[in-house]
């Protein structure tokens, strides 16, 4: 289980109590994207691009160049949320393992640890609610509950840096 204390949102990013109904998280015109604040002033200058992880691009390309095949590399999408709070989960997790592959959909969360920890930190916030810790076949759900349910949107299109915020912990 996520250790819940070394990954708490700072109150000011705190927004499950406003967005978390028993239906899943409520949507607004506002989305949040959570990375290393290392990022921020290329963020700032242009945006969110769809690139993906450039280190994983680049060892999956030597990878494949090693055992003679050709790798084309593809722009993975933004992934979003409508909550400050996952999205500050999610650049925490970034900063300290350096491990959180790109979703491929409901087989990451499976698959990775990363994916385990996430589970743990939600069903946390939900409890925090007063409302039950979600009940969800990853491998069945719909991209609506994925939204609703674990706070989780892709964008496949790139955010200009004029429509980009930089939210930070208020102790900064």
């Amino acid at each position: 289980m996520a250790d819940q204390k070394t990954i708490a949102a700072p109150a000011n990013l705190r927004d499950a109590g406003r967005l978390l109904t028993g239906q899943g998280f409520a949507t607004s015109d506002t989305w949040y994207h959570g990375t290393s604040s290392a990022l921020v002033e290329s963020i700032r200058q242009h945006g969110l691009k769809r690139s993906g992880d450039r280190e994983m691009q680049a060892a999956a390309k030597q990878t494949m160049a090693t055992i003679g095949n050709a790798y084309a590399e593809t722009p993975e999408p933004i992934y979003l949320t409508q909550s400050s709070e996952l999205a500050y989960y999610w650049a925490t997790q970034t900063v300290r393992e350096r491990d959180v592959k790109p979703d491929v959909g409901a087989a990451s969360l499976l698959l990775v640890k990363a994916g385990e920890d996430f589970m743990a930190y939600l069903a946390g916030i939900y409890q925090a609610q007063g409302l039950a810790a979600p009940d969800i076949d990853l491998m069945k759900a719909d991209r609506m509950e994925y939204l609703d349910t674990l706070g989780m949107a892709y964008l496949d299109t790139d955010i200009d840096a004029a429509c980009v915020t930089l939210l930070a912990d208020e102790a900064q």
